[in-house]
């Protein structure tokens, strides 16, 4: 399994992903499923990758080496595109490439084509833009009313964004509030594990000014994840008892 966030604040993006992979209870392994692309003073992009690694790796791959056109037969890649919205369509296209490659022989092996994508950055100066792209290739993109987007496993931290995160909060109160949601995923599936990567892409910086691996144990994490469980503790303490039956 797998959670992915992706934050887009008036400062900037945050983009956050575990890497635990699952193939079977016996067979756990790590891979990174943040993947940056950068050209500092003209273009970052991060992607983050839920579903079928062996199809998430191979859009990545693709993407690396650049998607061929049938027309010209030259390679398309992430470098080249003029704005964020062409390299969307670009990693769309990259999808819908492996599916062709690969879809039939995965329905004959009963194996679904289950891949989905986080997909943000800026390029050229131009706006800064988060989008999730589906199997099909196909996009949406984040906005200021729900400034956030998540892939996998996303249910169990999906509350804590709910409840945090607007769109003129700092930046790093955004990466706060996404760790907090990426423990509390933690807490309730074991399919999600550390280590977990992070990037920040200030709006206009045209590079990464944070590109991190939290590691098991680092002090800054552990020290979050214990003031989390104290507070809602003390959250659940300090509210009245229902006024219901014998409770009250």
């Amino acid at each position: 399994m797998t959670y992915c966030c992706g934050i887009l604040v008036r400062d900037g993006l945050v983009m956050i992903a575990d890497t635990r992979t699952n193939a079977g209870l016996d067979n756990v392994s790590t891979f990174r499923k943040l993947h940056v692309f950068e050209e500092p003073g003209r273009h970052v992009m991060a992607l983050s990758t839920a579903g079928n690694l062996s199809i998430s790796q191979a859009v990545i791959s693709t993407l690396q080496e650049g998607l061929e056109d049938p027309e010209t037969g030259e390679r398309r890649t992430l470098a080249e595109c003029t704005s964020m919205f062409r390299a969307a369509e670009l990693v769309g296209a990259a999808i819908r490439h492996v599916y062709d490659l690969y879809g039939e022989a995965l329905k004959e092996a009963d194996v679904r084509f289950d891949v989905s994508f986080l997909f943000g950055g800026q390029v050229n100066g131009g706006r800064l833009r988060l989008f999730m792209l589906y199997a099909a290739g196909n996009f949406i993109e984040c906005t200021t009313d729900t400034p956030f987007l998540q892939i996998g496993e996303h249910k169990y931290g999906k509350p804590v964004l709910d409840r945090s995160i607007t769109y003129d909060m700092d930046l790093y109160d955004a990466l706060k509030s996404g760790l907090i949601s990426m423990d509390s995923t933690m807490r309730s599936n074991l399919g999600v594990g550390m280590p977990i990567d992070v990037l920040i892409a200030r709006r206009d910086a045209g590079c990464a000014e944070l590109n991190h691996r939290i590691e098991p144990g680092e002090p800054y994490f552990h020290d979050l994840r214990e003031r989390w469980s104290a507070a809602l503790r003390a959250a659940h303490n300090a509210i009245p008892r229902p006024p219901y039956g014998q409770g009250r």
